[in-house]
């Protein structure tokens, strides 16, 4: 088979099957590793955990098990039964998990404290951990990655979402000696201009924006053609507490960290990458170096999509090499100072079989340094808090209601800020006026092995 993500593993060694667990086995991410495993035949599922059993069900079905191919387990001797009889065994608990036979889980219920219990268990019962779940990663992922470290395991982000597939095209283009600046991807969906209708389309929502047609270019002055952009398109909703969430993830494994909390999200074109992200004393709009960031992409509808795929910015180095580049499409600044190399997709649990075979196999995580906390993704009131007021996750995206990310250096916050995802189902102790950063004192609630996990990462130091 060949590997979708430049790096990672081909199929596992002659013979070795590698399974795993699956949490969250009723979503969508699910649906595109089940579907994938059924191929690669040498990735297998035993036990897919998930509170609509009957979901699990139909979803297998759908893909092709025959019906006697799975068991709903109640016990922890009907999971033992259903694996030995080589049938994959389905439960609603994640304890059920417990001394079940897999090599690895995959965390992807999105759920912070579920997630972060799943991932600890198996640790701790000496099984290795891809996590999908950005979440639990923001929150605890430094903590399950030390006890990791400590058992000889391996605890790592998966490919197949963002963080993973940045991560490892960092690792890539930093092994080449190639000096990246800036580190990225975009946004989920694509801003789709129509210049027959004069209307952008983000999704199944479309807004009218005939001023965007004579903003396709980047023209002398980039900022203000960004800004002018970001105003034609401010009826559509394009930040994301998920994007904050998975450049917080890359930070721990990069030492990246964001520009401004509320990241950029600059409107632009795949093909002005290179400018866009230069220094802003070059025309650009970051502030320094080591930056990560999201972008919107914007295409005209017969231009293919970024995909949800990631980017890198360079220095250029050898001014001819790089010319040599531009003139076979790679994207160059005009200035010639930066190059950007990029991945135009993020395939889901289509990649992820990879991160299972380097996990077994080879015992590796996409990244060979441990993480560190050199970023916090808080959150700051959007609005004034009362006392007793519930924060709640909501969404596609997993927003806090009430509640705007913010990805912050970790020595530009207070040591009590709150992670963001803390504070999903907690309760607030006190009031919290419109815009103050959000923390610890200022929650009642709060999960404890969760905050113990967070408080554990927080203390580390880079490595």
């Amino acid at each position: 088979m060949t590997p979708l993500h430049p790096g990672t593993a081909g199929t596992a060694p002659q013979g070795r099957t590698v399974t795993f667990a699956l949490t969250g086995a009723c979503g969508g991410f699910a649906r595109t590793l089940l579907a994938t495993a059924r191929l690669t035949g040498d990735i297998r599922p035993t036990v897919l955990c998930d509170r609509d059993t009957d979901g699990v069900h139909a979803l297998a079905a759908d893909l092709g098990h025959p019906a006697d191919a799975l068991l709903t387990a109640d016990t922890p001797a009907q999971v033992a039964e259903a694996v030995a009889t080589g049938r994959i065994a389905v439960v609603a608990d994640i304890a059920l998990l417990s001394g079940a036979d897999f090599d690895i889980l995959v965390e992807a219920t999105g759920s912070p404290a579920a997630g972060y219990r799943a991932a600890r268990q198996a640790l701790l019962e000496d099984r290795h951990v891809a996590m999908v779940s950005k979440e639990v990663d923001s929150v605890a992922g430094v903590g399950l990655a030390a006890i990791a470290a400590d058992r000889g395991l391996v605890y790592t982000p998966a490919e197949g979402d963002q963080p993973a597939n940045l991560i490892l095209w960092y690792e890539r283009l930093a092994g080449l000696g190639l000096d990246i600046v800036a580190l990225g991807k975009s946004s989920e969906y694509d801003l789709v201009y129509d210049p027959e209708q004069g209307t952008v389309s983000q999704l199944d929502t479309t807004v009218a924006a005939p001023e965007l047609g004579a903003l396709l270019r980047l023209g002398d002055d980039p900022n203000a053609t960004l800004a002018a952009r970001a105003e034609a398109v401010r009826a559509l909703k394009r930040s994301a507490a998920a994007d904050h969430c998975e450049m917080a993830v890359v930070a721990s494994a990069t030492g990246f960290t964001a520009d401004r909390p509320e990241l950029h999200y600059p409107v632009a074109r795949v093909s002005e990458l290179a400018d866009v992200y230069a220094h802003r004393d070059h025309g650009g709009i970051r502030e320094r170096d080591g930056v990560l960031d999201v972008f919107s992409v914007l295409r005209l509808p017969d231009e293919a999509s970024f995909a949800g795929g990631v980017f890198a910015v360079v220095r250029t180095h050898d001014a001819q090499t790089w010319e040599t580049l531009r003139a076979k499409g790679h994207l160059v600044s005009r200035d010639g100072r930066y190059g950007c190399l990029y991945l135009p997709y993020h395939a889901m649990g289509v990649e992820t079989p990879a991160t299972l075979r380097r996990a077994v196999v080879e015992g590796a995580g996409v990244s060979p340094r441990t993480p560190h906390q050199c970023a916090v993704l808080a959150g700051r009131a959007d609005g004034d808090l009362a006392p007793g007021t519930e924060l709640t996750l909501y969404g596609h995206h997993h927003e806090v209601r009430g509640v705007a990310p913010a990805l912050c250096d970790a020595d530009a916050v207070p040591a009590d800020a709150a992670p963001f995802y803390l504070l999903a189902g907690s309760t607030t102790a006190r009031e919290i006026a419109d815009g103050s950063l959000i923390t610890l004192d200022d929650l009642a609630d709060v999960d404890p092995e969760l905050l113990s996990a967070w408080q554990a990462g927080r203390n580390t130091t880079a490595t």
